[in-house]
């Protein structure tokens, strides 16, 4: 299984949505990157992906989701009443993807960014580096292991 991290606005989609009904899925959309894109599109069912929180007061890693529906065109890019609407994606060949997360694990704390970039394993990592905006990014296995075993007690899943 791959692993993953999605960065969101807790204002539109935080861990805490996922949380609330944590056997329903939620569908990923609005993702208006193309290499973000092709990362949903890369995406199979039970891969992991670290929820990161960007946009306000507590920004970083807030939990862990899975993916129990792969890339399929998002609703969203038709949806004239959507801030995703996208009138030059055409339905028969549409531009952009989304895929449906379940709920696995919320951390106990925030495992922000200043702690993130201290971590020498994670140097590569795509979320670390300046000037990276990407929402969506692979993490190797190696980056796995080092952003979720450094502090056990901060990073104790809780199940809401």
């Amino acid at each position: 299984m791959a692993k993953w991290l999605a960065k969101t606005e807790p204002s539109e989609c935080s861990i805490d949505d996922f949380a609330q009904h944590p056997d329903k899925a939620i569908v990923w959309e609005g993702v208006r990157n193309y290499q973000a894109r092709n990362f949903l599109r890369e995406m199979k069912t039970g891969d992991e992906i670290l929820i990161y929180h960007s946009s306000c007061k507590h920004i970083g890693i807030a939990g862990t989701v899975k993916v129990v529906r792969e890339a399929y065109p998002d609703p969203a890019q038709f949806d004239t009443a959507s801030a995703y609407h996208d009138t030059k994606s055409p339905p028969d060949n549409p531009r952009w993807s989304a895929v449906d997360m379940v709920f696995v694990s919320k951390f106990a704390n925030i495992i922000t960014l200043d702690q993130l970039k201290a971590m020498p394993e994670l140097g590569s990592l795509s979320l670390v580096q300046k000037g990276s905006r990407l929402s969506v990014m692979p993490v190797s296995d190696g980056e796995w292991e080092a952003i979720l075993t450094p502090m056990p007690t901060l990073n104790a899943p809780t199940q809401d």
